[in-house]
């Protein structure tokens, strides 16, 4: 086993992991990375109940509109600190008519008001940028979107939903509980032909079904470290987001030096190590000389095996793989991999593709390039796809004679661009099995229509074997079985791209210039603040173990419609329970009624039975509610919540909430993060939920909160887990607009 976990509490003292010291564990935690770098952006003066300034901010064009929409109308009058506005994940323009490319001029003209950093597409994916000219030793950022990872270069960054970044942009704060710190201990040096991403999926593995980083930092510490390259480095550390942690961080060296050197920001550089003795609250440890090139199969990050294990074994591990994914498509499309198997018992699939922020950097690209040269992909079905995730790094390709290798080869050769992550390009044909060396492979990310019966998969793999699996033809083949001299090109930066391109307006706001808007940017409908009690209709129930976020509100061609929030929401939970919206819209349409001051015949009917339950006069709103047992894996997208309530959604149900970021989004957007103990089964589509006195339990901060399902009398209990004073004041006035709002006046 390349990987071992440690539960429990263990320090870290001269290079070695040991459950004994001389420093208790509340001396010894304040020796972590994580802690030094927390308490000096830590504003609260507690080192238990934080209030974090960031250093800087960066979204994504999917994002960026209702942020900046919201701080608008939230009183924000400059960026107070550099945000960064890239157009990576909308960049083709190819959906909607102008709609896309509105909002990059918008993102353009508000860069230039407020005084912001606008990428214009093509030119860099937003965390490549970031890494290129924003990431620091010792600093935090806060971006939009759930990769926003730059621990291997000594900068706590963290994905958040875009209300905590309007909270910024407002000059407040990002409010959490000290979070524990988990070690992940490098030893060994990974062999020739293994790359960042088969430690990944190790790491992936190893952790998220048993929920052993939930919501925690990672420290990177040990001997391995040092024999990691950066770029080597940063494709692991994006990839932590898969395993529901906060953020990362990892020891800085001569290597993390020689990468602010060469971008030109040398003083941005710091060393960064455990100070002495140092406490972490769990271990990981890796034997990087163990680990061999991974697979991850459908539907998640989490479902590894070694590309070995799966050539071996493809008839039951695939035929298990299609059995899983029948249950989660729920008969909606059938997912075959018979037709994968090659005769001789090795799998085949049909396209590759290199991308993103975790497969488009340099060094992977250099690999494949050396792994493909004076090789062929062929002429079959089989293709693959190369997109640099910047234009220095594709200029440097293109210098050193990379690029042509991996177009002489046969690879398409595209821009900076996020969509093969969502599902916004390269989109297999029906039935199609994709290797991508991306960040995600959650059910139709890779842009298929199971309601349509269309389906495709994606299984995330390594640059390398990518590579290794394209020379021979898509057979599955790990890069170790090659015998490759990899040359190893030294990469040099060239940022005039960025000098001729990039708008650098931060602390340059221009008051009086105009924002410019497209017919399809709308500003957000008014939400009511929370009434005395709920009266609210079940509109969907989901039992799978997680719900991803993707599920929650599709990516793909949905994110065009990002800028206009009660278009985007008519696709909420389009593709897992396509019957949820018009659900949601007539139990919206009944509040409707109510504030007219008529009577819907949703509490006409249950009136007596409410009156009775309260023993007075029921005050209600009515809303509708969905059932998840674990919702909210995946992207940051505020829009997993914020299209529920623009629909009329008042609260989650859940057992637990898959990460921090969603259960934070669903508060912002007013909306109750409730957790029960009971089960899918106890709920049903059109069940009528009372909730009395919810108001008067938020306000007194009541532990457990009745509820009543008024089809089948029965009573249960209900939790919202711990809310800052903050937070319920943004649930009891209905979202985090209406709270800044009634500040002002």
């Amino acid at each position: 086993m390349a990987t071992e976990l440690i539960s429990g509490g263990i320090y870290y003292e001269k290079g070695k992991l040991t459950r004994e010291s001389e420093l208790s564990p509340n001396e010894a935690r304040k020796n972590t990375i994580a802690y030094s770098i927390l308490s000096s952006h830590n504003v609260s003066g507690n080192d238990k109940k934080l209030k974090i300034k960031f250093d800087a901010m960066a979204s994504h064009d999917i994002t960026y509109v209702g942020i900046i929409q919201t701080a608008r109308a939230s009183g924000m009058t400059e960026f107070p600190i550099p945000y960064v506005l890239t157009n990576c994940h909308n960049s083709l323009c190819a959906v909607g008519g102008t709609i896309n490319e509105d909002d990059h001029v918008f993102g353009l003209s508000a860069a230039e008001k407020y005084g912001g950093i606008y990428v214009p597409a093509h030119q860099a994916v937003i965390h490549s940028f970031m890494r290129e000219n924003m990431a620091a030793c010792g600093k935090m950022i806060l971006g939009s979107d759930s990769h926003t990872r730059y621990g291997a270069l000594g900068t706590m960054a963290i994905g958040e939903g875009g209300p905590e970044l309007v909270k910024q942009l407002l000059r407040r704060t990002y409010d959490i509980d000290a979070p524990e710190v988990v070690a992940v201990y490098l030893t060994g040096s990974p062999k020739a032909g293994v790359g960042p991403q088969d430690v990944a999926l190790e790491l992936i593995g190893a952790t998220f079904a048993k929920g052993f980083v939930k919501n925690k930092v990672l420290e990177f510490i040990g001997d391995g470290i040092k024999k990691l390259p950066i770029d080597f480095r940063c494709g692991i550390d994006v990839m932590t987001t898969e395993t529901t942690c906060l953020s990362s961080v990892w020891e800085t060296d001569e290597e993390t030096k020689k990468y602010f050197t060469l971008h030109g920001r040398e003083s941005d550089y710091k060393k960064l190590s455990a100070n002495g003795t140092a406490y972490y609250d769990g271990a990981v440890v890796i034997d990087l000389s163990k680990v061999e090139p991974m697979i991850a199969l459908p539907f998640h990050p989490s479902n590894v095996f070694t590309i070995k294990e799966l050539n071996e074994n493809a008839k039951d591990i695939l035929h298990k793989c299609a059995l899983d994914a029948r249950k989660q498509l729920k008969g909606k499309a059938e997912l075959n991999f018979e037709d994968k198997i090659t005769s001789d018992g090795k799998v085949k699939v049909d396209q590759g593709v290199i991308a993103g922020c975790a497969g488009g950097i340099y060094d992977n690209l250099v690999a494949a390039a050396d792994i493909l040269r004076g090789r062929s992909i062929g002429n079959g079905a089989f293709s693959l796809s190369v997109y640099p995730a910047s234009e220095p790094v594709s200029i440097e390709l293109m210098r050193n004679g990379s690029m042509a290798d991996l177009a002489q080869a046969g690879a398409t050769i595209r821009t900076a661009f996020c969509g093969p992550c969502f599902g916004a390009g390269d989109v297999p044909a029906n039935g199609g099995l994709s290797i991508r060396h991306s960040t995600r492979n959650f059910p139709n990310r890779e842009g298929s229509k199971p309601a349509d019966s269309q389906i495709a998969a994606v299984a995330l793999m390594d640059a390398r074997s990518i590579a290794a699996t394209a020379a021979n033809g898509g057979v599955l083949t790990p890069a170790t079985d090659l015998d490759v001299e990899y040359s190893n090109k030294p990469y040099h930066f060239d940022d005039t791209v960025y000098k001729n391109r990039v708008y650098n307006g931060f602390g340059k706001a221009k008051p009086e210039a105009e924002l410019k808007f497209g017919p399809n940017i709308t500003s957000w409908p008014e939400m009511p603040p929370l009434s005395e009690d709920l009266l609210l209709e079940v509109t969907a129930v989901i039992d799978d173990p997680v719900t991803t976020t993707d599920e929650l509100i599709p990516s793909g061609e949905t994110s065009s419609y990002r800028s206009n929030p009660l278009k985007l929401a008519t696709f909420t939970l389009s593709r897992k329970v396509p019957e949820y919206v018009e659900r949601a819209k007539a139990v919206f349409k009944k509040e409707t009624e109510r504030r007219e001051g008529k009577t819907p015949d949703i509490i006409a009917s249950s009136y007596e039975k409410m009156k009775k339950i309260k023993g007075g006069e029921p005050d209600v709103n009515i809303g509708s509610v969905i059932y998840a047992n674990k919702p909210g894996d995946g992207s940051a997208r505020e829009q997993a919540a914020s299209c529920q309530r623009v629909l009329g959604g008042c609260a989650n149900i859940a057992r637990e909430y898959a990460t921090k970021r969603y259960r934070s989004n669903l508060i912002n957007w007013g909306m109750l993060p409730f957790l029960t103990e009971e089960n899918a089964d106890f709920f049903s589509s059109g069940d009528l939920i009372y909730i009395p006195n919810v108001k008067k339990a938020v306000e007194e901060k009541k532990e457990e909160i009745d509820a009543y399902l008024l089809n089948s009398d029965k009573h249960f209990t209900l939790k919202l887990g711990e809310l800052t004073d903050d937070e319920r004041t943004i649930i009891l006035r209905g979202c985090l607009i209406n709270y800044y709002r009634s500040e002002k006046q």
